[in-house]
């Protein structure tokens, strides 16, 4: 009895595991499925790639799942909980007849009457089963019809490399002649733009810059003679290879324009040529900045981050680096070419390019600086580069020097003695560091903090900064502000409390950048001022040195030269003072030549009058279609550069030439077309207008103010 109650429990086990395998299959087979649809549609890839790709998720999924390692107490756990009478004791019939007590044996012959009741299939099991066999009937339907439009998918240009039709960008459409069945044109790119043959059914042409262009012509009847006629007179016979009504021709595009096509004579419509230019590379330096420098203490590296970017791809970028060494007649140049660690085979549109340059590998020492720029290579073999950025190392031995302290104009010569005299016994006291007690080195360091503290005072002062005596206030018994007298007096509240100083903002009489670098070199002395008071001179030097280039660059600033002048007048002759003779001077004569107008406009200056004689009815005379004619030309040349602008007023011009009858939307076409070419006109000097008020307003305001 006990071993039928096992035999149904395995059986439960066994029922459970298949089910969910089953389910993983069937899950498997629908992404498969799912994935071979697309790539058949998309890249016409074989259905032998679902299979594939089925065999490798269901390995994948039965892998991390495994369905088969589900332990024999799950089984029991779910019995247990679908069914109460089992009383929980399920598990019992699992257990050897040994190992039961008389409890157990009573309650397990209870347990094995329930068992033979239990179903073998439990709805519960095949909840997976039932969720994927519906996915998978969706996504059999959704795969047929994505494999009913692959024919449609490539049409539109899906299928990689196959040349691709681009829809045209003209929402009006093109007039064709009434030969014309239809057009094939294809566009061949040039290699270095990486971009695959195109083909498009209208006439009007959009293409890179040196592109092939080949023109496929199907005609409903043979011709005699087909033709393409460029704005620049050039024309190109289109050949008829297979005797059919097909014709072919080839050129290269290197320049906008328009064209037409000529069949037996008979002209079409103007057709744009637009060209696309190719850009050089630009360059974007991130860091460093354009001028860096170095201070003591900081390592002697530079960083340098660029963002390079091409319509096309980029082939090469570099670094073209420069050493200047010594000074005066005495600097020597050293120019070397450093590459990045990025590779360029690629040819991307871009590139993000870093470079960590070790100065002292470039034999750079104190007081030396590296002039760099970038310099990058399109696919197109066009370069460009970018401004020059320098780095330069602090020398402090330069720094230190008394050169230019003993000569010239010394305004405060002795703040920057004070200054370099920190430093010195900065570096004084490091050097003593190990033959002096730890309590005398941390004094003295406390003592160059109170000397720095005290330079840095004596500088605030020009920017109107307080001493930091005033800070705490003090007990004044005979403070005016507490003597009941005063009380409600505001002038003496006002004494009490009113600062008088100047504004920090607005002390002396600096300009802003002068300001900004004193409030700079307090910033560095008050850094130097906290590494001094943890004892830490080490750390003040760098903060000591940056204040004393700060300094001596405004001391630099602080010079000025102004040279002497002197006015001597010329001697006058005494025998004509104050005798009134004015026979030698003459009146001031203005002489002008007026050339005439001969600019390249006035052919459409004179066409303006024309257009609106011509709104009016009037017919075209001679002189009139001569100068109509000479617009023609130059609204010709415009449209070859910029075809997209003038065109349709050079066509609705050669509809007026042509056409008995002349619109009004071809002579307000034309009109728009050269008031965009005529430059704006000088204004003439006018008398200014008064307003009919005769000034009241004026008048009325002024009186406002008053009350």
């Amino acid at each position: 009895m006990a071993e039928q109650g096992t035999h149904k429990i395995y059986l439960l086990w066994r029922l459970y595991v298949i089910y969910q395998l089953i389910a993983d299959t069937l899950f498997a087979a629908a992404s498969a499925g799912l994935a071979g649809c697309l790539m058949y549609a998309i890249y016409s890839l074989s259905w032998w790639w679902s299979v594939l790709f089925f065999v490798i998720l269901l390995a994948l999924i039965t892998g991390i799942r495994r369905s088969w390692r589900v332990n024999i107490k799950t089984i029991t756990s779910f019995l247990n909980l679908k069914y109460p009478d089992l009383e929980e004791s399920s598990e019992l019939a699992l257990k050897q007849p040994d190992e039961l007590n008389v409890l157990e044996k009573l309650q397990l012959t209870k347990v094995e009457t329930v068992l033979e009741t239990v179903p073998n299939v439990q709805k519960e099991f095949a909840q997976r089963l039932k969720l994927n066999i519906l996915i998978l009937l969706i996504v059999t339907m959704f795969g047929m019809e994505i494999t009913q439009m692959h024919d449609y998918w490539r049409t539109i240009g899906f299928k990689l490399f196959e040349p691709t039709t681009l829809p045209s960008k003209n929402t009006v459409p093109e007039k064709t002649l009434p030969q014309v069945e239809s057009v094939s044109i294809t566009i061949a790119p040039p290699n270095y733009t990486n971009k695959p043959r195109r083909e498009q059914d209208k006439f009007t042409l959009e293409v890179e810059e040196g592109s092939i262009v080949t023109w496929k012509l199907k005609l409903n009847v043979p011709a005699k003679e087909v033709l393409l006629l460029f704005s620049n007179h050039e024309k190109i016979n289109l050949e008829n290879k297979n005797g059919d009504a097909t014709y072919y021709g080839q050129k290269k595009i290197d320049k906008p324009g328009f064209y037409q096509v000529i069949i037996d004579g008979k002209l079409s419509d103007l057709y744009p040529v637009q060209v696309i230019k190719d850009n050089p590379p630009v360059i974007h330096i991130k860091t460093p900045s354009q001028y860096t420098y170095i201070d003591a203490g900081e390592a002697p590296k530079v960083s340098i981050s660029a963002a390079v970017d091409d319509d096309y791809g980029i082939s090469n970028a570099f670094i073209y680096a420069t050493v200047a060494k010594g000074s005066g007649e005495a600097v020597k140049f050293k120019e070397q070419k450093i590459d990045f660690t990025t590779t360029f085979d690629g040819h991307d549109r871009h590139y993000d390019l870093q470079k960590l340059i070790n100065l002292p590998s470039l034999n750079m020492e104190p007081g030396d600086e590296l002039y760099f720029y970038i310099q990058a290579q399109d696919t197109h073999n066009q370069q460009s580069r970018t401004d020059v950025y320098i780095v330069a190392i602090q020398d402090t031995a330069q720094l230190l020097s008394m050169d230019g302290l003993l000569s010239g104009v010394n305004v405060k010569p002795e703040y920057f003695r004070s200054e370099r005299q920190i430093i010195l016994d900065s570096q004084t006291l490091l050097r003593e560091r190990d033959s002096i007690s730890k309590e005398a080195f941390n004094n003295r360091s406390n003592d160059l903090g109170t000397d720095q503290k005290l330079l840095r005072l004596r500088y605030g002062k020009f920017l109107g900064e307080e001493s930091e005596s005033d800070i705490d206030p003090k007990d004044d018994k005979n403070d005016p502000v507490g003597d009941i007298k005063n009380y409600g007096n505001a002038a003496v509240i006002l004494d009490k409390y009113t600062d008088k100083h100047d504004n920090a903002e607005d002390a002396q009489f600096f300009d802003p950048a002068i300001k900004a670098q004193l409030k700079a070199t307090l910033t560095e002395m008050w850094k130097a001022e906290l590494q001094l008071r943890l004892y830490k001179p080490d750390a003040a030097l760098p903060f000591e040195y940056k204040a004393l280039r700060l300094l001596k660059d405004l001391q630099q600033k602080s010079r000025m030269y102004v040279a002497k002048t002197a006015y001597n007048p010329s001697p006058l002759k005494m025998e004509k003072r104050m005798t009134g003779d004015l026979t030698k001077i003459m009146q001031p004569v203005n002489h002008q030549d007026i050339k005439t107008d001969n600019s390249p406009y006035e052919a459409l200056k004179n066409v303006v009058g024309i257009l609106e004689q011509l709104k009016t009815g009037d017919v075209v005379s001679g002189a009139d279609l001569h100068s109509l004619q000479l617009a023609n030309q130059q609204l010709s040349e415009k449209a070859s550069a910029q075809p997209e602008i003038y065109l349709s007023a050079v066509s609705a011009l050669r509809r007026i030439l042509s056409a008995g009858k002349i619109k009004y939307g071809d002579v307000a076409l034309v009109e728009k077309a050269i008031q965009r070419i005529l430059p704006v006109g000088t204004p003439l000097p006018s008398a200014v207008q008064n307003s009919a008020d005769m000034g009241l307003s004026s008048g009325y305001f002024k009186n406002l103010n008053h009350k």
